[in-house]
């Protein structure tokens, strides 16, 4: 077929214009890696996919615990990281850090006990933290069975399941039982890394510990609402401040967050043990830390894009994943404190 020399040229000028099209999108898009607590991965990670497609613009993340977290970002290895235990203010000053929330959830307490089914069992804060500091050690203890009166419960050792790495989670349940117990303050503690009882499991991560309960007749554990869901797992009802036995929910993690005041300094309220009467007792949030100012502009302003972007369009992933949004004043709140991210 004739083609005329100026319709070639004309072709020829748009598959260069179209070449340095691309060209230019891709010297424009930029790769962010982020690491820190796994209780959101399974969130930031279908952000991520959804924003490459939206953008073009990659972002990885590694779920390696809370501690990894914090670890990476002072270390200035991450773009951006991940924790579960919010990092106190004075920390946050000294190392020139801004830590905001991105999406809420609960941490639950989760069970392998032959013949009982998911919400059957009823405990209270002070007996959960005996049995996860190893002073009861039986199902059919006296302590159990004076809260489930009618429930058969088996005379099987129990195991307490546990994360082995340092963990935003752990430090989310080990403050909720430090509050219901002195006991299990003194000898468990509360923090990240805790000292845990003899008759007790580490696992990895919580899909760690989501396999040991799931693999162990006997076992209770914990890990996140999320998780929890996703693997299908029997809930414990866990009695609230209000005197109620609630079972772990979306609705249960927002009533424990409505009212809470987001405006503190590091953007971290204390949301655990909250007196609305269908709160979940061991509800938080989960954080991102990136530096005021990075040595990296155009990755800083990747990292702001990235969570301005997800916070907008990504609720209903959220929400589908087990997670719980944050209320749309404080998806306002965040980004104008991101805008400190320079």
């Amino acid at each position: 077929m004739f083609v005329s020399k100026r319709i070639q040229f004309k072709l020829a000028g748009l598959a260069a214009a179209l070449a340095m099209g691309l060209a230019s999108a891709s010297a424009f898009a930029v790769d962010i890696t982020g690491a820190g607590a796994t209780f959101p991965y399974a969130i930031y990670t279908k952000w991520a996919e959804a924003y490459k497609a939206a953008t073009g613009n990659q972002v990885n993340y590694q779920g390696i615990g809370s501690s990894g977290g914090v670890k990476q970002i002072k270390a200035k290895t991450v773009d951006f990281g991940g924790t579960d235990a919010p990092v106190k203010e004075d920390d946050l000053d000294a190392a020139g850090l801004v830590q905001v929330p991105t999406v809420m959830g609960g941490v639950t307490i989760v069970m392998n006990v032959p013949g009982i089914a998911s919400g059957q069992l009823r405990l209270d804060g002070a007996t959960a933290a005996d049995i996860f500091r190893g002073a009861i050690t039986k199902w059919n203890a006296p302590a159990i069975a004076r809260l489930n009166p009618g429930l058969r419960l088996p005379a099987t050792d129990i195991t307490v399941a546990h994360r082995s790495d340092g963990s935003g989670t752990t430090f989310v349940f080990s403050n909720y039982l430090a509050k219901q117990s002195m006991a299990f303050k003194r000898d468990v503690g509360a923090g990240n890394t805790v000292n845990w009882p003899a008759n007790a499991v580490g696992g990895k991560g919580n899909p760690g510990v989501a396999a040991n309960v799931q693999k162990i007749a006997g076992a209770i554990g914990y890990v996140d609402i999320a998780d929890a869901m996703k693997n299908k797992m029997n809930f414990v009802a866990l009695k609230n401040k209000a005197g109620n036995y609630i079972v772990p929910s979306q609705d249960a993690v927002e009533a424990a967050a409505a009212g809470a005041n987001f405006k503190v300094r590091g953007m971290a309220p204390d949301l655990l043990d909250q007196p609305s009467k269908n709160a979940w007792p061991i509800t938080s949030a989960t954080y991102v830390l990136a530096y005021e100012k990075g040595a990296d502009a155009v990755k800083q302003k990747a990292v702001v894009d990235f969570f301005t972007w997800s916070l907008n369009n990504g609720q209903k992933m959220a929400e589908e994943l087990g997670f719980v949004p944050l209320p749309a004043g404080v998806v306002k709140m965040v980004e104008a404190e991101m805008k400190k991210i320079k």
